[in-house]
């Protein structure tokens, strides 16, 4: 499997304000991001992008005959809207909720109804690393997380991604609870830090730069 992460950050490194406005990107990296996105089999986000951003999570700025790819959710406690814009179009786009045995079986029932496919993992929270190893026994190779975060710690901390790419927005936003790119636990000491190896790097237009870094 080949994992990619991708994120829009501020130049002080927030992917969102305090009032979670994440939209960094303009419409010159859409379409680079649209295009990444037809090229991956899933797409995986956190329950918190979801319940913040309502996102399609679908191909729409860039077409050359692709498919939407899979939809993968990470949400521990199945909180999934129901009226939300992925559930309401799980019928015409695959969908996977990842969830745990703490979910409620009820809801559980709701979203298969809706057309999604249920995987559970973990026990309190979704074991990161095993809904990974399902995605791909059901043949999904190619990953992009497009998550918040603590997704993006979750992945680089048990070293599953292989590539991150980053566009920095020229604006700074400050703020202490603002979401920064990777959250989580975080590493103790600089020399254990997650070693990255810059590949490219690309300027946009309206002064974004765009980095990829190559993890392995």
């Amino acid at each position: 499997m080949y994992v990619i992460l991708n994120a829009a950050m501020s130049i002080d490194g927030k992917i969102s304000t305090r009032r979670n406005d994440s939209s960094f990107s303009s419409r010159k990296d859409w379409i680079r991001v649209h295009k990444l996105r037809s090229s991956v089999d899933g797409i995986v986000v956190g329950i918190s992008t979801v319940l913040e951003d309502n996102p399609m999570l679908s191909v729409r700025y860039y077409s050359k005959g692709t498919k939407d790819p899979v939809r993968i959710i990470v949400d521990s406690n199945a909180r999934m809207p129901l009226n939300s814009r992925i559930i309401r179009s799980s019928k015409n786009i695959q969908t996977i909720v990842a969830t745990t045995p703490n979910a409620s079986t009820r809801k559980i029932k709701e979203l298969k109804k809706a057309g999604v496919q249920v995987l559970v993992s973990g026990k309190r929270k979704v074991n990161i690393k095993n809904l990974f190893q399902q995605l791909e026994n059901l043949g999904l190779k190619r990953i992009l997380v497009e998550g918040g975060g603590e997704i993006n710690w979750s992945v680089l901390k048990i070293g599953l991604a292989n590539e991150l790419i980053v566009t920095i927005s020229p604006v700074v936003v400050g703020g202490r609870d603002a979401k920064t790119l990777v959250e989580g636990e975080g590493i103790a000491n600089i020399t254990n830090g997650i070693k990255m190896r810059l590949s490219k790097t690309l300027i946009n237009y309206k002064n974004e730069i765009v980095l990829f870094y190559k993890l392995r």
